[in-house]
């Protein structure tokens, strides 16, 4: 086999790679939802609480493992590391704040379909914006069946609110969509010395850190049952610091195509685990948006791939 072959095959490989490891994250974001409702039911926790508690039991687990292994210690500092660094705190944080503050004004099911139908939209944008071209017609197919997906999925959730209410909850989602999108685009390229595991527990610590006055601010006293203990540790480890690890893990070699849509296992795990533990039922419409969320992550292996 020539070496350009191998090259290739080598890339196809890696592209394959980095999208499962975004569907996989995905999936382990899908377990969050279920995990922090019924955190916040049984504890009486907020959501800032929550959310708080999410990036701090993430970060200082990963952080942890790297004073233990010796690599924080050998980790080469330099401008653009620090600056990376920040700046996913600062996402991290932002993030965490916009979703949990579009919960306390509108519907959880219209401000996650807000929040999760936008990323696919603003990281096409971004993709297509920075390589100066037009969507090729994968990228565009993939993100308008995530979309329609979403909306089918998450049905057409009522708002009995004021109008300014409303308005200012689809403002917080849509926000919160646009910040991790520019989160996912800038983590795309790598920094020199960083790698994904000190990457996400020092930004997730920092993002924590700077959450901490508003989660205090509305309560943090921890559980005092092993019942509630165990969910905040299984928050801070499985949909957090997991599926970051393997959603960073997989941005540097993924295709646009993954990119932008392979978040959308999110909400189709959240819906089939809601089903198997809570009891709901999908209805016809949410299974052919089920179908479509699937049809527009498979879009990723038709065709010839793209960077």
């Amino acid at each position: 086999m020539s070496d350009s072959a191998m090259t290739s095959l080598s890339r196809a490989r890696a592209t394959r790679r980095g999208f499962a490891l975004l569907v996989t994250a995905g999936l382990l974001w899908g377990t969050g939802g279920i995990a922090g409702a019924l955190l916040q039911s049984g504890t009486g926790l907020g959501p800032f609480a929550v959310a708080t508690y999410r990036l701090l039991l993430g970060g200082l687990l990963i952080t942890a493992l790297l004073l233990a292994s010796g690599r924080l210690r050998r980790l080469e500092w330099s401008g653009a590391l620090v600056r990376r660094l920040v700046l996913n705190g600062v996402l991290h944080a932002a993030f965490q704040s916009l979703y949990f503050g579009s919960l306390a004004l509108i519907p959880v099911g219209l401000a996650t379909l807000v929040k999760i139908g936008s990323v696919p939209v603003f990281v096409a944008i971004g993709i297509c914006a920075a390589a100066r071209r037009a969507p090729g017609p994968r990228l565009a197919v993939s993100v308008l069946l995530a979309v329609a997906g979403l909306v089918l999925l998450a049905g057409h959730p009522g708002v009995d609110a004021p109008g300014w209410r409303t308005a200012a909850g689809l403002g917080c989602a849509l926000a919160a969509g646009l910040v991790f999108s520019v989160m996912t685009l800038v983590n795309r390229r790598a920094v020199a010395g960083l790698d994904p595991l000190c990457n996400v527990g020092l930004g997730c610590l920092l993002g924590g850190v700077l959450l901490a006055p508003a989660g205090l601010s509305a309560g943090m006293a921890p559980p005092a049952d092993p019942a509630g203990l165990a969910l905040l540790a299984f928050l801070g480890l499985v949909p957090t610091a997991l599926a970051y690890l393997a959603y960073f893990g997989g941005l540097g070699t993924a295709s646009d195509t993954a990119t932008a849509v392979a978040t959308i296992a999110e909400p189709l795990t959240a819906a089939l685990l809601s089903m198997a533990l809570l009891g709901e039922e999908m209805t016809a419409w949410g299974a052919v948006g089920a179908a479509l969320l699937v049809s527009a992550m498979a879009a990723e292996y038709v065709g010839p791939r793209r960077r």
